[in-house]
Parts: C-alpha cells; sequence; structure tokens
C-alpha cells in the first residue's frame, strides 16, 4: 500500500494511505485536531472534572490512558507535554498492529511544527520496546502494545480512551459494538472515551453498549465529535 508524508494545513505533518484516501489525521491540521480531540476534550476534561486539586499539588495522581491507535505518536507526545503543564502524571498505553516506519518517524516534523527545542520524548515513543513499561521522565510511562483492537480484553484499567483509528468508511469493523464493548470494559467508572468521529453509528454503537453519549463542536474541518462516558453506581 502506498504510503506518503503530506503537510496539513497548520503545517504540521502526517501519513496518507493512498489506496484508500486515508490519513492518519486531519488535512485541516493533525496538531489542531490532536489538541481539540483528546487533549481539550479528553485529557483536560478528565482532569478539571475528576481530578482534585489535592491530588495534582501532591503530584500523586496518575492518569491512566489508553489510545487506539498509536499511529504517528502525535496524541501520546502531546498528552506528555500537557503533563508537565498540569503536573500530573500520566500511564500511557498505545495499541497499533502496524507501526510506522523510521523513514517515516524521520520525516514528521511534531517538535519543530509545536517549537520545541528537542524531540527526545518523541523519538523515544517509537524507539522503545514493545510490550513492557517504560517510565521515559518521571511523569510519563509509556507501554506500547503491538495487537489487534479486537484483542483487547482488558477491565476497569483507564481513565481515558483516546479512540484514534481510522475511519469507518474504510474500517468498519473497529466501529462496531462488540469493540465499543471491549472500550467500556477497559474503562474504569466515570471513564471516558474521546473520538473525532460523530458517525450516527457510531454514536448509536457506544449508546447500546452503556456508554452515556454527548456531541461536541468538532476541530477544524469537521462540525461535530464523540465523547462517551462510562456512567458510576454512586452517582
Amino acid at each position: 500500500m502506498e504510503r506518503r508524508i503530506v503537510i496539513t494545513a497548520d503545517g504540521s505533518k502526517t501519513i496518507h494511505l493512498v489506496d484508500l484516501n486515508e490519513h492518519y489525521h486531519s488535512i485541516h491540521g493533525a496538531i489542531q485536531e490532536a489538541k481539540h480531540v483528546f487533549i481539550k476534550h479528553g485529557l483536560l476534561f478528565f482532569k478539571d472534572t475528576f481530578v482534585t486539586s489535592s491530588a495534582v499539588e501532591k503530584f500523586s495522581h496518575y492518569i491512566h490512558i489508553l489510545e487506539i491507535g498509536l499511529g504517528t505518536g502525535l496524541n501520546a507526545y502531546l498528552t506528555f507535554l500537557e503533563s508537565e503543564k498540569l503536573n500530573v502524571s500520566i500511564d500511557y498505553t498505545g495499541v497499533e498492529a502496524y507501526p510506522i516506519t523510521s523513514e517515516e518517524l524521520q520525516a514528521l516534523n511534531y517538535s519543530e511544527a509545536l517549537n520545541m527545542d528537542s524531540d527526545k520524548v518523541f523519538q523515544q515513543i517509537h524507539q522503545v520496546t514493545c510490550e513492557e513499561k517504560h517510565t521515559l521522565v518521571p511523569q510519563f510511562s509509556l507501554t506500547k502494545q503491538t495487537k489487534f483492537f479486537s484483542d483487547i480484553n482488558d477491565q476497569e484499567l483507564y481513565d481515558i480512551i483516546y479512540f484514534d483509528a481510522f475511519g469507518a468508511r474504510v474500517q468498519p469493523e473497529l466501529w462496531t459494538e462488540d469493540i465499543f464493548q471491549k472500550m467500556y470494559n477497559a474503562l474504569k467508572p466515570n471513564g471516558i472515551l474521546v473520538t473525532y468521529s460523530a458517525k450516527g453509528s457510531v454514536r448509536r454503537a457506544m449508546l447500546a453498549v452503556g456508554f452515556q453519549v454527548e456531541k461536541l463542536p468538532g476541530p477544524p474541518g469537521k462540525r461535530e465529535m464523540l465523547r462517551a462516558r462510562k456512567g458510576s453506581s454512586n452517582l
């Protein structure tokens, strides 16, 4: 399958799967999309809603994140950068069946687009070995898992899921009730799932497995996105 590195509207790059006409990130801005969907409506929402100020002050609260589709590593990298600002610790798990190549890694420009002096952590995200936890910096640990999303069987491990699979147009099997049941099971009570998609079929699949689902304004180029929450018996 032909793959090309292309520049998106905000100057950051993404990977284009030519045969499928599918991109790893939005052509309207890779970094803009990731910040809007996963950081603003995922990490920041969860931290502001469920993490107490005393836990942040003590630097004692870990937020456990599962990313469905580690891909270019952009979402993980932005989460690492945000963890430094928020003074929270992140335990990050990224699932990716088909990691990007070293050539693609070197062609991506996220550190440059973000005006970062060093891309050491971004490089580490791709270079560390899979199937074991690595502490990249004291407040950010990463576990990469090389497997298919259908093989996820975790039970109440995560606070947040970044659902960043390829779109339902090209991989409809990743947006089914069966997959979202696995996501529901993997979340702790009050855990949230955020995704760029706002398709009616996706929302219905989420609702069918028990999620509380809300539509939110989408990133540039998309009218809406979805955030789903696993309820708590205590509420």
